[in-house]
């Protein structure tokens, strides 16, 4: 569907030769909204909250690092031929948030192990908060318009986006075209994981790492659907979009480790470290 009108401004303030940008701005409120509901967790489990923060503070570059690390890999020929240092040039856009949560994960893991700390407990105390900087963090790519679908047809635009808000349209014409803003669907589905669960781990009292395994679980339904909307996609063979593939492994693997820890008995602990009558 064709549409005019001018996209809203990236750049949140200018100070000088100095930029600050609408995107950086809403992953960091994100990260620290997401901080701050974790420490508080923690505090409430007895544990001190010095260790989110510390876990934060170390997975926040190794989560940029492999998140550059996977698109990279598998936009390899887009760098094969140019200059080495474009392979770190993270400003030019490249990243991908199934390399950023590999990262933070593996953080995690190693930071636990060295701490002595339960990896599960602190997977599920964290996981409420990834999953809502992931619904902050869409609308930054919102800004930046990408991330966005195909362009809509005009009986989909008279049937939902006319009744969006209007900057939302307005961000969603891009050279006349108005385009899916599958950002904002991902926003939605990531707000709608969050909320469930908080109510799985405060009334339903899970076994520890399930609160974790359900985020995994939630997350990759919703960007397996979404990502077969999307026009940015990356791609392992031919049309096989790499993170419906992701997807697709991360749910069985969720599964299958949930199922083996409750046969093995090392789902025993639950989450607020009783079991619910």
């Amino acid at each position: 569907m064709s549409c005019s009108t001018d996209p809203l401004n990236p750049v949140f303030l200018q100070l000088g030769p100095l930029s600050i940008y609408w995107y950086g701005l809403i992953i960091a409120t994100g990260a620290f909204l997401g901080l701050w509901i974790a420490t508080r967790e923690t505090e409430r489990l007895g544990l001190k909250k010095d260790y989110m923060i510390d876990i934060v503070v170390y997975a926040i570059p190794a989560a940029i690092i492999s998140a550059r690390l996977y698109y990279v890999i598998f936009e390899w020929d887009r760098y094969a031929d140019g200059p080495f240092w474009k392979v770190f040039a993270v400003w030019e856009g490249g990243i991908a948030i199934h390399g950023a949560l590999i990262g933070s994960v593996l953080t995690a893991y190693i930071y636990t192990r060295v701490k002595k700390l339960s990896f599960w407990q602190i997977a599920d105390i964290a996981a409420p908060s990834i999953i809502l900087g992931q619904a902050i963090g869409r609308w930054g790519n919102f800004m930046n318009q990408e991330a966005h679908g195909g362009p809509v047809s005009e009986s989909f635009y008279n049937n939902f986006m006319q009744y969006l808000p209007g900057f939302i349209n307005q961000q969603m014409c891009i050279d006349g075209t108005l385009y899916h803003p599958t950002f904002l669907y991902e926003s939605v589905w990531n707000i709608a994981g969050f909320i469930l669960l908080l109510v799985l781990r405060h009334k339903f009292n899970p076994r520890r790492g399930e609160t974790f395994l359900s985020y995994v679980i939630w997350y990759s339904i919703g960007r397996f659907y979404i990502e077969g909307l999307r026009t940015d996609s990356l791609y392992i063979v031919g049309e096989l979009r790499t993170a419906q593939l992701i997807s697709v492994v991360l749910i069985v693997l969720a599964i299958v480790v949930i199922i083996y820890r409750r046969k093995t008995g090392m789902a025993n602990k639950y989450y607020n470290g009783k079991k619910v009558k």
